[in-house]
């Protein structure tokens, strides 16, 4: 027999499942997903790095962390199978499914002193402050507290010398990766504006992030 309480849970789940966000190349946006859920982060037109941030909704002291799930995967990369964990060393986030296998997280967010120092472009788009915004919707946040970020579809190649390559990602239209969500999270996705240097094909454009109770099928 259903309890209001039960309905009540149902038309919750009803609610959170499959809720889409698009967000245009060089803007960001925020969102809500909750442990067992999966968010699916898409590359609509194919060359857009995206940058990625999560922070714990119960304590917003506690955010993804490339650092620490460096270090736990012994690795620069990550991919299907992989934990990403916490700045508390908790596990956030696990890749369940990834088209395209290539994401950086060693790189920081483009910030406005990035375009006004680096390129001479003051008052440019840049993702740090997308990524607040987009947290600050649903959470009180200082700037200086987003956490580093994931860079999915980022191609930051090793090269001569142990520099990192400066080079356009090489994801597909519809290219994806979908995680798994291990604590209730707010999210942060960013499309990166950068329009000066190689890392967006010179040409922001749209992505697209989903939240559902089940792995999409084919999105």
């Amino acid at each position: 027999m259903l309890t209001n309480q039960n309905i009540q849970t149902i038309r919750d789940m009803n609610v959170l499942d499959d809720q889409k966000y698009f967000v245009d190349g060089g803007f960001g946006i925020g969102f809500v997903a909750k442990s067992g859920q999966y968010v699916t982060i898409i590359d609509l037109k194919g060359a857009q790095a995206g940058d990625f941030v999560a922070i714990n909704q119960n304590d917003p002291n506690e955010g993804l962390s490339a650092v620490r799930t460096r270090r736990h995967l012994r690795s620069l990369f990550f991919g299907v199978g992989d934990t990403l964990l916490s700045n508390h060393d908790n596990p956030m986030l696990k890749v369940v499914v990834d088209t395209i296998g290539v994401h950086d997280s060693t790189v920081p967010a483009c910030d406005p002193t990035r375009y006004s120092v680096d390129f001479g472009v003051p008052g440019h788009r840049n993702c740090l402050e997308n990524l607040h915004e987009g947290l600050s919707e649903y959470q009180e946040i200082d700037i200086l507290d987003v956490p580093e970020p994931f860079n999915l579809f980022q191609n930051s190649p090793v090269v001569d010398g142990g520099r990192t390559g400066v080079v356009n990602p090489p994801s597909k239209a519809g290219d994806h990766i979908v995680f798994e969500v291990l604590m209730d999270v707010i999210c942060a996705l960013s499309p990166c504006p950068q329009d000066i240097i190689p890392g967006n094909g010179l040409c922001p454009t749209e992505m697209k992030s989903i939240v559902s109770n089940h792995i999409p099928s084919n999105e």
